[in-house]
Formats: C-alpha cells, sequence, structure tokens
C-alpha cells in the first residue's frame, strides 16, 4: 500500500469528525513523527511533506555518507556502496534523502497509527468543544431532550454535543419529555479526562435577567438596565430595574400592557411571580419598593450592620413577609439588607393580644409557623379560615383547628 494511499484511507475521519484538512494534516505530521520516534528513535532526520490541497504526504530520511565498515547509527549514517547504488555519484560526506514507504514501519505499527490518530482527532474536537462553550458561559442556550434520568436530564444540541441538565439546576416545577426543546444557561464547562462536561442551569438568577434581555428591547438595547435581581426558582422572583432617560417607564416597559412582555418569560421560569421595581440609590425607599406589594409606613437603616427595620400597619405585614417567607427573603436578597418587619404600634387593636402570650398554651414552634407568615396576634390569626392557615403554613389541620378554639377561648372569656 503506497503513502498517498494510506492518507487517503485517514483522511476519512475528515468527514466523520469534521475536521478541515489542514488540521488533519497537521494531526497526522504529529502523528507520523511519533511513529517515526518509536521506530527509529528520532525523528530529527526525517523530512515530512504534506500536500493539503491533493490530500498526500511524503517521508524522506536523510542520512550522511560515510566509509564502508564505518556505519555506527543506522538510521543516521549510509555506508557509501549503499549510497551509490541510490545515485552512483554520492561521495563520503554528502547527505543522501531517500523516502519511506509507511508499509515499511510494518502493519502493526500503521493500525497503531490509525488509532493514534482517532485519539489525537478525539482530543482536537474536544478541546475546540471546550473553547466554544467557555465562550457561551452564561449566555442561554438551547438543545433537545435525549434521556432522562434520576438525577439530570441529558441534552443533545444540533451538532451532537451532550449537555447536563442536573436536577438541582432544574425549576421545581418543569418535566421534560423526550424531544423537545429545552433553554437555559451554559454555567459552567470542565474537562472530565478529555471530554468536556457541559453544565446547563435554569435556576439561576442570570437565567432570568437573560430571559429579560432577550424579551426587552430597552434592556438589550441598553436604554434600560437590569440593576439586581433575586429569584425562588419556580416560586417568585423580583427585578429591579433603572432607565437612562427620563421618558421611559423602567417597570411599564418591562412588564408590557397588561403583562404582555413579561408573559413569556413567566411561563419559561414554570409560572414564577415576578415583580418588578423601579431601582433608586434611597436605601429606605428601595427597601419599601423591595418589599411590594406591602405599603411600609417607616424603614429605619442600622448601615453598619447592614439591617433595616420595616414598620407596617398590621395588616400590611402578611404581605411583606408573603407565603412561607418568600416576599421578604427576595426582598432581603435584592437590597443587601437583613430586614426585620414590625407592626406600627398605633395601628394594633386594643383588645388584640400577641400570640407569645399564649406560650403557656400553644408550643414555640407553632407560633413561629405563624409569625413566618405575618401573623403574630390572636386576632391575626382568626381573621384567616381554617382552610387558608393549613394552605400558607407547614401545620396539620387538626393542630391549626386546635389553635382556633385557644385563640377564641380568649376573647370569649373576656366577653
Amino acid at each position: 500500500m503506497e503513502n498517498i494511499e494510506l492518507i487517503e484511507s485517514f483522511s476519512e475521519f475528515k468527514e466523520i469528525k469534521h475536521i478541515d484538512r489542514i488540521t488533519l494534516m497537521a494531526i497526522m505530521e504529529d502523528v507520523f513523527r511519533n511513529a517515526l520516534k518509536k521506530r527509529f528513535g528520532t525523528d530529527e532526520n526525517f523530512d515530512i511533506i504534506i500536500n493539503p490541497d491533493k490530500g498526500d504526504m511524503e517521508i524522506w530520511r536523510n542520512r550522511i555518507v560515510v566509509e564502508n565498515g564505518e556505519v555506527e547509527d543506522d538510521n543516521s549514517e549510509i555506508a557509501l556502496k549503499e549510497a551509490q547504488k541510490i545515485e552512483p555519484d554520492f561521495e563520503v560526506g554528502e547527505e543522501v534523502s531517500e523516502p519511506v514507504k509507511l508499509t515499511d514501519l510494518g502493519r502493526r505499527a500503521i493500525l497503531a497509527l490509525r488509532q493514534n490518530l482517532i485519539t489525537k482527532i478525539h482530543e482536537h474536537d474536544s478541546t475546540n468543544l471546550y473553547k466554544q462553550f467557555k465562550d457561551l458561559i452564561d449566555e442561554i442556550y438551547s438543545a433537545e431532550v435525549h434521556h432522562i434520568r434520576h438525577k439530570a436530564v441529558i441534552l443533545m444540541d444540533d451538532e451532537g454535543n451532550e449537555i447536563i441538565l442536573p436536577k438541582d439546576k432544574q425549576i421545581p416545577s418543569d418535566f421534560y419529555k423526550k424531544g423537545e426543546q429545552v433553554r437555559g444557561i451554559i454555567e459552567s464547562v470542565e474537562l472530565k479526562g478529555n471530554k468536556p462536561q457541559i453544565i446547563m442551569s435554569r435556576t439561576s438568577t442570570l437565567f432570568l435577567e437573560r430571559l429579560f434581555e432577550q424579551e426587552i428591547p430597552e434592556i438589550a438595547d441598553g436604554l434600560i438596565t437590569i440593576k439586581k435581581a433575586a429569584r425562588i426558582p419556580g416560586e417568585k422572583a423580583k427585578v429591579a430595574v433603572d432607565s437612562y432617560s427620563d421618558n421611559i417607564d423602567p417597570v411599564g416597559a418591562c412588564v408590557g400592557m397588561k403583562g404582555s412582555r413579561i408573559h413569556g418569560i413567566v411561563r419559561e421560569l414554570g409560572n414564577e411571580n415576578i415583580d418588578v421595581i423601579n431601582f433608586t440609590t434611597n436605601q429606605s425607599l428601595y427597601i419599601s419598593r423591595a418589599l411590594s406589594p406591602a405599603k411600609v409606613n417607616n424603614v429605619k437603616i442600622y448601615e453598619d450592620e447592614k439591617k433595616a427595620e420595616v414598620f407596617l400597619d398590621v395588616d400590611e405585614v402578611s404581605k411583606a413577609i408573603g407565603r412561607g417567607g418568600q416576599n421578604i427573603r427576595l426582598a432581603s436578597m435584592l437590597t443587601g439588607y437583613e430586614i426585620d418587619v414590625i407592626r406600627d404600634g398605633s395601628q394594633v387593636l386594643e383588645d388584640d393580644v400577641e400570640l407569645k402570650e399564649f406560650s403557656d398554651e400553644i408550643e414555640p414552634w407553632i407560633i413561629e409557623e405563624f409569625e413566618k407568615i405575618g401573623l403574630d396576634t390572636a386576632k391575626s390569626v382568626l381573621k384567616n379560615s381554617i382552610e387558608e392557615l393549613e394552605r400558607r403554613t407547614d401545620l396539620e389541620i387538626e393542630t391549626i383547628r386546635e389553635i382556633v378554639e385557644i385563640l377564641k377561648a380568649e376573647f370569649e372569656d373576656e366577653d
């Protein structure tokens, strides 16, 4: 088998691996030089000539002519009589170049060459893929569901690249079917051996921000900027936006008429409830806005401790805290302040009783469950139905009934 025939055999990888011919030839030269080193101990006295246009290659070995009987290294030296068989005019001290056929290396060496070429091409593909996705980190990417596993969903893009969407990077309400398209951001790319591991995330706050950039033209154009975002994936999110023009209402532009612009983002995130607020450098006002939909009476900031006390009417406390404490948690994440909600004393009904006064009858952890949703007085609890209290807390319905009876008895005794 001649060199050119072998080259054509090796070149089939070009079509399989989508690798350009010049890169393939460079890889092949490296592979063949390694083979020459193994066969002859060195590749320094070999010239490898590659013609990428024709797809062929020549290997020439260069040896110095020495006197007959004085050859010490067969690879770098050739006896005069052997040299003159190639060209009668050769003299001692001259350099002889002669072609080397790959078949001279032996069948086993050729098989090894082929395997090494496969390995090198895989390494080349992995390196290119790693660089490609490194540049896509923190950007939105789309791929198709290929396989669903217990701890991850395996996605495949149009190029056949495998992307992993781990369970903890999925929105809790997500449900996947084989063949459907999934969007997320490329969160990380790591080389595991020679293979890049590409991780996608749908729970990242950055995914929310990138969706805003895609769906809101004013953000894409730089007229509106996202100052800060916070989210509890699949549940609730808050986004603070600002505008560089007084003529643009950043909140209105993001939400759109009747929520038309933000609707697509909400749907993509599994009906995640999104509050969009105006950013301000006035920290008190910023905290007040972050606690929307609650109406705040006053804010006291302790800048050194990054804490804030927020005073609200009794009816606004539950709104400020939100279901399961979500609203106040997101407000803290958005503003960077630890927020304490305090009932405005002037609004407390004279005949109401704080829940902690019932600590001899109600266990502290139960009182804490009510306080988590902003219910810290007897009447604030009784204003809600038993069904509503069960929905908003982690308490059993029988426990709630017992508590309601205890609280009712307090006011019946007063009557």
